[in-house]
């Protein structure tokens, strides 16, 4: 299953620690050298990697020893939280009664979340959104972010019926 999903750009960076440089700064002129140059990498952390291992990987990228590589949010790692067999029969259960055939696969979020201040305070945090969108569109964090407002409407009650089913005994 790694094997396929790797092919996959969206997919890749769900099942490993990914960084991307997403700010670079440099120069005081068009017409001249700079002195001093700065990236701002950011990295999605895969919650049983150490952030030691990460910034040790950065400066193994980097192989320089006249850069400087720190980072500028917490080092704490902290665990990710255990796949539950029951969370996932209501899930999939759910999802099959809106959406029959679909097949429910537990992935990394690409974007931040409070999961792990959460996790943290030990509380378990799974995140399930029921969202859709059009195949080969991705724009999230664009100019042009949207949804599907369909989509916006069927994971509404996606999370509506999730609930229920999660809360009754």
């Amino acid at each position: 299953m790694k094997a396929v999903a790797s092919r996959y750009p969206r997919w890749n960076s769900m099942l490993r620690t990914t960084c991307v440089a997403t700010m670079l700064e440099g120069g005081h002129a068009t017409n001249a050298l700079p002195q001093l140059a700065a990236a701002t990498v950011n990295c999605r952390v895969m919650p049983d990697d150490s952030p030691e291992y990460v910034l040790s990987a950065l400066k193994g990228a980097v192989a320089d020893e006249q850069v400087t590589v720190k980072s500028a949010r917490s080092t704490t790692a902290v665990p990710g939280s255990q796949m539950r067999p029951d969370l996932m029969k209501q899930i999939s259960k759910v999802t099959d009664s809106l959406w029959p055939g679909v097949i429910v696969a537990p992935s990394m979020s690409t974007g931040a979340t409070d999961g792990k201040a959460r996790r943290a305070a030990g509380i378990e945090t799974y995140g399930v959104s029921g969202l859709f969108g059009e195949r080969g569109e991705s724009r999230a964090h664009g100019q042009d972010e949207r949804m599907l407002a369909s989509s916006f409407y069927q994971s509404q009650v996606f999370l509506y019926d999730l609930v229920k089913a999660l809360s009754m005994p």
